[in-house]
């Protein structure tokens, strides 16, 4: 931990920390849910020797950066000025930024928002989709029947915390396990991602409490002590402005993203897979699309899971971007 260079840098959430290293062109990298900085620690060493200056920050909610209280303060809006208040703020003007699961949201319309700010954008285990189509609300709410999906699940304020926050690392290495190569239930075993009526999340987290491989005990301490510390309010406050993103990104209803792209999904993941017909559209979605892969047996979790192979694919992808014409 001692061999990064941590700093706050001030944005409307009022200070975001970030996790810094290496000197060149701006590679901002931006966790999914339930992480932190800490996600990208095979990328930060891999993108500092190769000329870059890697910087993961924690968006606001998480770890040491500052928590809003309301609700609201963790729109799509708030959390995309968040990232080009980071670009700023390192006294840059450009970044290629770079996310993973909620993350990928959040660079993809960091991206439609801010496109001074971004000149290259990638997106991990979540394709892009346009803003369109019925309220989400109403999307997640019609799965699952007498079940209910983990993001409705999500929903009410305190529900979804009561059930994480007493045991904050035994959740996380069960959510982990759960969403990973090789610890996932089996296809025929009950969906992890639903609730049975009365019934609670971990209830279908893999039994036995065994971590994956790319999770050591010690790399779970690390995200667990950030949450026991923060709670868990200020990353699920993420999945209750859904239906508020729907309505205050109206502009960008079938927007594409012009800017050089990259997607990078594992044919195990459900949010890959769920999503595969936004993967088609990438032709429409994506006209500046320079390389897309999906990791075969990956989970969720890819670049920990995988992370020499999308160090790999993340590099090159970086040439190919600065390269005369692309960029």
């Amino acid at each position: 931990m001692e061999k990064w260079s941590h700093r706050l840098i001030p944005s409307p959430a009022g200070r975001i920390h970030v996790v810094e290293e290496g000197t060149g062109p701006l590679v901002l990298l931006v966790h999914g849910f339930p992480e932190s900085w800490y996600s990208w620690r095979h990328q930060l060493p891999a993108l500092a020797a190769a000329g870059y200056r890697a910087v993961a920050m924690d968006v606001r909610g998480y770890g040491r950066s500052s928590k809003p209280e309301a609700i609201e303060e963790y729109r799509m809006r708030a959390l995309a000025e968040d990232c080009a208040a980071v670009v700023r703020g390192l006294g840059e003007r450009t970044a290629v930024v770079v996310g993973h699961d909620w993350g990928a949201g959040i660079a993809a319309h960091t991206a439609l928002l801010h496109p001074g700010t971004v000149t290259a954008v990638g997106m991990l285990s979540v394709p892009y989709a346009p803003r369109g189509g019925p309220r989400p609300s109403e999307i997640f709410g019609s799965l699952g029947g007498d079940e209910e999906f983990y993001v409705s699940y999500f929903q009410r304020p305190g529900r979804a915390e009561a059930e994480i926050e007493p045991d904050v690392r035994g959740w996380l290495a069960g959510f982990y396990a759960a969403l990973s190569s090789g610890t996932m239930p089996p296809p025929d075993a009950p969906d992890v991602h639903f609730v049975a009526p009365g019934g609670e999340l971990r209830d279908r987290f893999p039994a036995g409490g065994v971590l994956p491989g790319w999770l050591s005990e010690a790399d779970l301490d690390v995200y667990a002590a950030e949450f026991e510390r923060t709670g868990l309010a200020g990353a699920l406050h993420r999945y209750r402005n859904m239906d508020r993103d729907w309505e205050d990104l109206a502009e960008l209803d079938g927007a594409a993203i012009p800017q050089p792209s990259l997607f990078v999904g594992g044919t195990s993941d459900a949010s890959t897979m769920w999503m595969s017909q936004a993967i088609e559209a990438f032709p429409v979605t994506l006209p500046g699309l320079v390389s897309s892969h999906l990791l075969e047996g990956c989970g969720h979790w890819l670049q920990q899971e995988r992370a020499e192979e999308f160090n790999k694919i993340l590099l090159d992808w970086l040439a190919a971007v600065s390269a005369p014409g692309t960029a």
